[in-house]
């Protein structure tokens, strides 16, 4: 009797290290996507207001297209850690080879529809006369860019799931600074303005990409694993990319709705909403971490035929979710008053901002759970309920986000609307999980 309570201790601590190891590296290489963006804004916003228009309208756009795509990274997490798992190294790096092919055949076509239709996609955002041009050039010469984004996204979902987030992490960070040192050398030295910040993002991505190929590539040459694309496994990996492209694009039109519900409640509440959705962003990130070790974790465990172990592994990162998800929570409400003059001296945004924090923050305990098992199910290869689940959820957020502007609802109904769809997302993830349906083992799902 005294062995078991002693057994789930070790396994506790067991799970614990294994989080740690995956989930910090993970969130140091997330947060350097948006400090990318950060980085981009600080130095075009110096050239002029019409630049950085311009940059505003381009720079969206380019992240959209690529951040459909983010199944490359999760699909390949998932069947890579499977086959390392089941202890065929040899074939799990060729599986992650096939995404990554993957990736440039959907990056190149991006490309070359990015290349002509610009103009046209500028203007549907009706960009000024004045920033028209800026974010054309923008995105024409990014565009150039979206393959090696693609890649870098297959390639760090091969290496999570081989277990290793270290690696992205030092080329996440090694980009930004080189990202940043070219745009000022481009910018300002060579006086190309705001084509020099888009090819200095071009070079950093695909410095990137060659980093993360030259990894690959050594793995695969170690374990005798074949370089040459295959055209059945990159249509598997497509196959399996397709749900997981629907629970994205199903997510996205949430926040599309959001933000146009908060258009709609006047220019005080958009500006709020447009600050606590930066916030709630970078919370995700703190939270997808954990989501991250999550699909390798679990991946590993059942493909090495160990539903039990994928079960306490879940059990654990459940856990973890709700204890991470009550600290911030606790932080955005300790951290309000000092919070809000960073971003508004605004009375009456600070106004509409101060109650929807606190909405956000009482959401963190469920937030925390959401990603926690999101992370579980993709990497068990779940993906066809998670897009139905997420559909689902779109179908109860939409109406609800109508109500907040029929009904008269302020910035902070909207975000409870989002608290809600959050809730909609915990019962449908949890009912899975609980189910068992999801741990399916093997070294590849059937």
């Amino acid at each position: 009797m005294t062995q078991a309570p002693a057994r789930r201790r070790r396994s506790a601590r067991h799970h614990d290290r294994e989080i740690l190891a995956l989930a910090v590296p993970a969130f140091g290489a997330l947060v350097a996507e948006p400090l990318f963006v950060m980085a981009d804004s600080a130095i075009v916003g110096h050239l002029g207001t019409p630049e950085l228009a311009g940059f505003g309208i381009a720079a969206p756009l380019l992240t959209s297209a690529v951040g459909i795509f983010v199944f490359l990274a999760y699909a390949t997490t998932s069947g890579v850690a499977r086959r390392v798992g089941a202890g065929d190294t040899r074939a799990a790096i060729r599986q992650g080879l096939d995404g990554i092919w993957l990736a440039l055949i959907l990056g190149a076509a991006v490309a070359a529809a990015a290349l002509p239709t610009a103009p046209s996609l500028v203007d549907v955002f009706g960009a000024s006369p004045a920033a028209t041009p800026h974010a054309v050039d923008y995105l024409r010469i990014s565009s150039l860019g979206v393959p090696a984004m693609l890649v870098v996204m297959a390639a760090t979902g091969v290496l999570r799931g081989l277990q290793d987030t270290r690696t992205p992490l030092y080329v996440a960070v090694g980009g930004f600074a080189a990202n940043a040192a070219l745009n000022l050398g481009l910018v300002y030295g060579a006086d190309l303005g705001i084509a020099g910040s888009a090819w200095g993002t071009v070079i950093a991505q695909w410095a990137m990409a060659a980093v993360y190929l030259a990894v690959v590539v050594r793995g695969a040459r170690r374990y005798d694993a074949s370089l040459r694309p295959d055209a059945a496994g990159i249509r598997a990996c497509a196959q399996v990319g397709v749900p997981l492209l629907v629970r994205t694009l199903s997510l996205r039109a949430v926040m599309l709705i959001a933000t146009a519900v908060a258009a709609r409640l006047g220019d005080t509440d958009i500006a709020a909403h447009q600050i606590v959705l930066t916030l709630w962003s970078l919370l995700a990130y703190a939270l997808d971490a954990i989501a991250i070790a999550g699909q390798a974790i679990i991946g590993r465990c059942l493909g090495a035929d160990d539903a039990e172990g994928a079960r306490a592994a879940c059990r654990r990162m459940v856990q973890w979710g709700i204890a991470s998800g009550v600290v911030l929570g606790l932080l955005v409400i300790a951290a309000r008053p000092a919070f809000t003059p960073l971003f508004t001296s605004d009375p009456a945004v600070r106004d509409a901002l101060l109650p929807a924090l606190l909405v956000v923050a009482v959401g963190q305990p469920v937030a925390g759970v959401v990603f926690v098992l999101d992370g579980v199910l993709m990497g068990a290869g779940d993906g066809p309920y998670l897009a139905w689940a997420m559909l689902a959820v779109l179908a109860v957020f939409a109406p609800a986000a109508v109500l907040v502007v029929g009904l008269g609802g302020g910035l902070t109904a909207l975000w409870w609307a989002m608290t809600l769809m959050m809730t909609a997302r915990l019962a449908t993830l949890w009912l899975r999980a609980r189910s068992g349906r999801w741990l399916v083992t093997g070294a590849v799902r059937a």
